[in-house]
């Protein structure tokens, strides 16, 4: 399974994540889409899995949940947009982790691209940062790897100038 991963698109979808994204099975979507039509687009494009943010409206917040629970062969997965700083997690995520377990937590939110491990609860964190041009970010940011195995295996990331 070849997964992208972003987050933060705040209704921009660069052409150019989309071409890093060809090859991928499916796209997950840590929140802050923007708009309805973002959504559409992505759904178009690949079969998509996504949780809403702080930015998105009533009618995205209708299509998508606040937080994903996903298996892929032994990997529990959590997505979320707004975590908490690890390992002082805010009250949700920290109530879903101990009740679920995941191995790995995907979030958004900060529009800082960081993947390293939470060691007290042994669970992998992955922020693709941001892909949209709101924000502080200098650089539009997103992820690919593979789950081979119950493993995150060929992790890539692309790192492209703001408009």
């Amino acid at each position: 399974m070849k997964i992208g991963l972003l987050s933060d698109t705040h209704s921009i979808i660069d052409k150019r994540i989309l071409k890093f994204f060809e090859n991928c099975d499916e796209i997950w979507h840590a929140g802050d889409i923007g708009t309805i039509k973002t959504l559409e687009s992505l759904e178009k494009f690949k079969k998509i899995r996504a949780v809403y943010g702080n930015i998105d409206n009533h009618q995205i917040r209708k299509e998508v949940n606040e937080f994903l629970l996903l298996k892929y062969e032994k990997l529990v997965i959590l997505i979320i947009h707004i975590a908490g700083k690890p390992p002082k997690y805010n009250k949700i995520t920290y109530n879903l982790i101990k009740k679920h377990k995941p191995n790995i937590l995907i979030c958004g939110h900060s529009h800082i691209l960081k993947i390293h491990r939470d060691k007290e609860n042994d669970i992998l964190i992955i922020n693709p940062g941001a892909s949209g041009n709101l924000g502080f970010h200098k650089f539009k940011t997103a992820i690919r790897f593979n789950i081979i195995n119950s493993n995150i295996k060929n992790l890539e990331i692309i790192e492209l100038k703001r408009n």
